[in-house]
């Protein structure tokens, strides 16, 4: 039987423990250890973006992060973006927009939009499309998700002030 490694973390704002073996993703632990599925395992090779997270604040493939590398970090999915009664405006833009078939693609667009709004509340159309770019979407193509995080910026831009 392989070791276990005891870990902790803050995952969406609450702090966590839980057991993990070497070998296994964040990807895995998040999914099958902390019941956290919003992030999907599309690829399992980092090509798809479909199982983003924010690691201390910056979007990485889950799937290709090892759980014990984020031993004391604090992770968001995309479980964590919404409060109790609000959608984050991502997620309520995403819905107006009509920028989702599947969902599959959906969380990990969704947190990488989050980290490029935390750090540039007005991207240009480039700018999105450039962040946005490590993560694939099948069924919609990208005018919508890009049209979506352009309405999503303008919200937070306005509740800002």
């Amino acid at each position: 039987m392989a070791k276990k490694h005891h870990l902790s973390a803050v995952v969406n704002g609450e702090p966590v423990e839980f057991l993990c073996e070497a070998r296994q993703s964040l990807l895995e632990v998040l999914r099958d250890v902390l019941h956290l599925t919003g992030a999907k395992e599309g690829c399992n090779n980092g090509n798809c973006g479909a199982c983003t997270v924010l690691l201390d604040g910056l979007p990485v493939n889950s799937c290709l992060v090892l759980a014990v590398e984020a031993d004391g970090c604090r992770i968001t999915t995309v479980e964590g973006l919404a409060d109790a009664t609000h959608l984050h405006p991502l997620q309520q833009c995403f819905l107006e927009d009509a920028a989702l078939q599947c969902g599959v693609c959906t969380p990990g667009f969704l947190v990488a939009a989050k980290a490029l709004l935390d750090k540039n509340p007005n991207p240009s159309e480039q700018e999105i499309r450039f962040e946005l770019a490590n993560n694939l979407c099948r069924c919609t193509g990208y005018d919508k998700i890009v049209r979506a995080v352009q309405h999503a910026a303008a919200r937070l831009r306005e509740a800002r002030t």
